[in-house]
């Protein structure tokens, strides 16, 4: 994970009072057809044993423009192209240094809508980086491997990655997402990010980027009986940052770095209170004896889940679409806006699973709060504020149970700025039933 952080914001979180109370919509994941296996734990260590011996046999680590990251890229490669993926190098400059994502792809599925799962595979110069991040490169890379295994047949093109420089400030990935063109962005449906998962002292944290991803991490762990909390510590800091800057919807694990785990945290999850959630953080001690086998093998299995369930859902037909595309000015700092959208001629009640397309543009999306208020004036919050959340505009999908509100009527998109300093406008939204 990427050291670097924007300064937090000097104020506190303005509360929302009663303007805004809402009722929390129920969001629902799509069921998998097929169930993921079970990944076996002892492989998953074994690529850490092997990223463990290429940082040994070159200087200590696999860092941005050393042997130990190339050597790394071509033992994962290997491993794919005997499985059957198409594999892509893609080679960057940075520092004056020649960097590479590996990019897999495994056939079949639907290329217009893509499923990608990925993780930051260099170190820092000072240790091998196994926990950071061995651990999510070796996660995802056995999740590829047991598709091959099962000769899965997704109903989504999936595709793997494993990025660059990270460590250097996501250049990896940032590069792939500049280059790739504006039709093949819009192919990608999610992109799930797995930036240390076996942290010794472990925490289980969940993105809460996208409402479906998160759901289906969070409805894994609760089969577990393991509680779960939504991630904060690394917000920016990873490989997910650069999909979700250009709108493409993005989940993932973290199991913790150098904040301490709190009392409360130990209660619920074991380890030590006041220690760091990875003492070796960013150090020479990140090493195969640096990992949690309990989180390690949990995460890895929780990889597998999602890629089966948000990679083999059934297609659902596109419904009606009702659209404003007004541009509504966000008073910075100020009151709500909202904007109407008018749905007449439908029978019965909107549906379980009312699709918002919100296209919000924005130079600090944490300042936004967006809900969406049926006819009848019940509100159904859709994304809250955050004063980590330093990207910016809100081009997102999400997914209502407005079942219980009949579907005819003026339903409108509340928007409020509830801090200074960043301004913004609605470009557009859309209801699709």
């Amino acid at each position: 994970m990427n050291l670097s952080r924007r300064a937090a914001v000097g104020a506190a979180t303005l509360a929302i009072g009663g303007l805004l109370a809402t009722a929390a919509p129920a969001i629902a994941a799509p069921a998998p057809p097929l169930a993921a296996p079970d990944l076996p734990l002892a492989n998953v260590k074994a690529h850490l044993t092997q990223f463990q011996s290429i940082a040994s046999a070159n200087g200590g680590n696999r860092a941005h423009g050393r042997p130990g990251y190339k050597a790394s890229i071509d033992y994962v490669k290997g491993k794919l192209d005997a499985a059957g993926f198409t594999t892509t190098v893609q080679q960057f400059t940075s520092g004056g240094a020649t960097g590479y994502n590996l990019v897999a792809d495994w056939p079949g599925g639907d290329p217009n809508k893509v499923l990608m799962a990925g993780a930051h595979l260099d170190s820092v110069s000072s240790g091998p980086g196994i926990n950071d991040n061995g651990s999510g490169s070796a996660g995802v890379l056995e999740t590829a491997l047991a598709v091959s295994r099962a000769q899965l047949k997704p109903t989504k093109h999936l595709r793997f990655a494993w990025w660059g420089a990270e460590e250097l400030g996501m250049v990896g990935s940032r590069y792939y997402v500049n280059n790739l063109p504006t039709t093949e962005r819009s192919k990608v449906s999610g992109y799930l990010n797995f930036d240390m998962i076996s942290s010794p002292n472990a925490g289980y944290f969940v993105y809460d980027d996208d409402p479906v991803i998160e759901k289906t991490f969070k409805d894994y762990y609760a089969g577990l009986n393991v509680p779960t909390e939504i991630e904060t510590e690394g917000d920016g800091r990873s490989d997910h940052a650069p999909f979700k800057n250009v709108g493409i919807p993005v989940g993932g694990l973290f199991s913790g770095a150098e904040r301490a785990k709190s009392s409360a945290q130990a209660q619920k999850w074991g380890g030590t209170a006041g220690q760091a959630f990875d003492r070796c953080y960013h150090s020479s001690c990140d090493t195969t004896t640096n990992v949690n086998d309990t989180a390690l093998d949990r995460n890895s299995d929780a990889i597998a889940h999602a890629v089966w369930t948000l990679g083999t859902d059934t297609p659902v037909p596109p419904g009606d679409a009702y659209e404003n595309t007004t541009d509504v000015t966000i008073p910075d700092n100020g009151a709500a806006v909202t904007s109407t959208v008018n749905v007449t001629g439908r029978t019965g009640n909107a549906p379980a699973a009312l699709k918002v397309d919100v296209d919000i543009r924005h130079t600090w999306r944490g300042d936004v709060v967006i809900d969406l208020l049926a006819p009848d004036g019940t509100a159904y919050r859709l994304k809250g504020s955050s004063g980590n959340d330093s990207a910016d505009n809100v081009i997102a999908t999400y997914t209502v149970d407005a079942s219980s509100e009949g579907a005819n009527g003026a339903w409108k998109l509340r928007v409020q700025d509830v801090a200074a300093q960043d301004t913004g406008y609605i470009n557009s939204w859309k209801l699709t039933f």
